[in-house]
């Protein structure tokens, strides 16, 4: 099975986590905030990946100048992630 397939299929249960977590509102709000970001992450860089494979003929990875941004994204929610369970740890 191709990778694409299988980076398309994992957004399945992603969403599914993100549906669940949500609802059960025990996640805080920030992590919470920072699981959402991810998704954005995901939908910039998809395009992005499409962008430096058919008009740059390389991979994003091989392309400094969007790879860096792009990975920042993900950089920053996972720093909302950590600050978002820092602050419930600091809350009890």
């Amino acid at each position: 099975m191709p990778a694409e397939s299988l980076f398309a299929l994992s957004l399945f249960p992603y969403l599914g986590f993100l549906y669940f977590i949500t609802r059960s509102g025990k996640m805080p709000r920030l992590a919470l905030y920072g699981f959402y970001f991810t998704l954005v992450f995901v939908f910039v860089t998809i395009p992005v990946g499409l962008y430096c494979k058919v008009v740059l003929d390389q991979s994003l990875s091989n392309v400094d100048w969007l790879h860096g941004p792009a990975e920042s994204l993900l950089t920053l929610a996972n720093i909302l992630v950590v600050l978002g369970f820092k602050q419930a740890l600091d809350d009890l």
